[in-house]
């Protein structure tokens, strides 16, 4: 891993990146070794990955609380904009704080679930979301329902930084990539389903009955991963340290060019799918006078798109071409896309409607189907003893910057779509100059035997976490 800063500690060595160069044909060859044999599994992780279906489907549900708690309330933001009277920027707001609590949330869980395994943590958190979540429905103006929205986002933080470590413990390489795309059609399940019940929920209450749905999902989702998610980080590959040895081994991590190359360019994006989520019940409601049940219906195709696209990378393109050429493709296809949306709401085709701005929105949320799992993959991929603090990393950066992005959308009020198109199209460009600049996807020397040596033993060879 040549010019990626200093030698990675053993605990993340990049000897076990699982980067390996394609083949003439653009296939890319399953790793000769997985962390997992590099020894023996607890019986807990064998059986967890024998579990197969029931895993899907539990990790599934962890990652589909962010667009549930996001998404469940997009139809109703308009009419809470009304209810506390305040506006449309501020009640954003409420999207960004729960966007930041998840940002800051992971880097806290992450290496908590390094240090005393999954379980623990997770279920601390989803108890908390709980909480905050009924806490939501009771807020009586902005600010209070700001202040809670980012306590929810602070504890549901522990749903997605672990579900994927547990990833990162059960799979590597391929393997990984195939699982992170399964995992998408059960978490993508949630932004297709979300908006509609939450309008359905509008039909029957007002915004804080979607809070009370919420509350009672998270709760759902508590007891099914005490009863059915088995501890997957067996206490020898458990690192015994504090905050300095946390801090240690996020530097370290910071410091592979490459990691943080996939980390930034998944970030950004996420940051750009965000900046749809953020502006498009404004966008399609009150700009273009659609009912929250037809915004529902558009948000709902626009995710089977993602799904569909998620179900393509993972059935037929993973281990036949190249992950990097088909995250380029995809960061690409996202840029495109955004410029596309750009020149239609800024007027140079003239005067348009809901229809060509929703095609657009269509292929750019179908693009990260390729986009989003396959930079988690090849990022967690470079840190096989440090999955809870890497995936705080992705996690964070994706959040962070999806959290700033928010507001930007909305800096021009609610009678115009050019703000979304421009900060979708800053991102996008983003995304494909880190992805293109750091990661370097035409060299084929970041493999193990290419990566520097470390105190673990040789280059290509792994070590149990100390």
């Amino acid at each position: 891993m040549p010019e990626s800063g200093p030698t990675t500690p053993e605990h993340i060595s990049p000897s076990a990146s699982g980067q390996v160069p394609a083949s003439a044909s653009g296939q890319v060859p399953a790793p000769a070794r997985s962390p997992l044999e590099a020894a023996p599994p607890a019986a807990a992780v064998a059986a967890a990955r024998r579990a197969g279906l029931l895993v899907t489907l539990v990790l599934g549900g962890l990652t589909a609380l962010p667009p549930l708690s996001m998404d469940m309330y997009l139809p109703a933001l308009p009419e809470v904009t009304g209810d506390l009277r305040a506006p449309a920027a501020t009640i954003q707001l409420t999207l960004t704080a729960c966007l930041a609590g998840m940002a800051l949330g992971q880097l806290a869980v992450g290496p908590m679930s390094d240090r005393w395994g999954r379980r623990r943590p997770l279920l601390a958190g989803m108890a908390v979301y709980v909480a905050a979540t009924v806490a939501c429905a009771f807020a009586t103006g902005a600010e209070t329902l700001i202040a809670f929205r980012l306590l929810q986002g602070l504890a549901g933080a522990a749903g997605i930084v672990i579900a994927r470590a547990v990833v990162r413990d059960l799979y590597d390489g391929v393997e990984m990539a195939r699982f992170f795309s399964t995992l998408m059609l059960v978490s993508g399940v949630a932004p297709i389903v979300a908006p509609l019940i939450g309008a359905q929920v509008l039909r029957v209450t007002d915004w804080r009955g979607v809070f009370h749905v919420l509350a009672v999902i998270g709760l759902l989702l508590t007891l099914v991963v005490a009863k059915w998610l088995h501890e997957t980080l067996p206490p020898e590959r458990r690192h015994g340290g504090g905050v300095g040895h946390a801090l240690r081994t996020m530097r370290a991590l910071a410091a592979d060019r490459v990691f943080t190359g996939y980390t930034l360019a998944g970030g950004l994006a996420f940051a750009a799918l965000f900046a749809y989520i953020a502006a498009s019940p404004f966008v399609v409601q009150s700009l273009f006078g659609a009912s929250p049940q037809t915004f529902g219906l558009l948000f709902a195709v626009n995710s089977i798109g993602l799904v569909a696209v998620g179900q393509i990378n993972g059935k037929l393109l993973v281990g036949r071409v190249s992950l990097d050429k088909v995250l380029g493709v995809g960061l690409a296809v996202i840029a495109l896309a955004a410029l596309a949306l750009l020149l239609i709401t800024s007027g140079v085709f003239g005067e348009t409607g809901l229809l060509p701005v929703a095609a657009g929105l269509f292929v750019l949320m179908s693009a990260m189907g390729v986009t989003l799992p396959n930079t988690n993959a090849q990022a967690l991929t470079r840190a096989p003893h440090a999955a809870g603090s890497a995936s705080a990393l992705l996690g964070t950066s994706s959040f962070l910057i999806g959290a700033i992005a928010s507001p930007l959308v909305g800096i021009a009020g609610e009678t115009t779509a050019v703000p979304m198109a421009v900060v979708q199209l800053v991102c996008a460009l983003g995304a494909l100059g880190c992805f293109l600049v750091l990661c370097r996807p035409w060299r084929t020397d970041r493999h193990p035997d290419a990566a520097p040596r470390s105190a673990g033993g040789p280059a290509g060879t792994e070590r149990p976490a100390s």
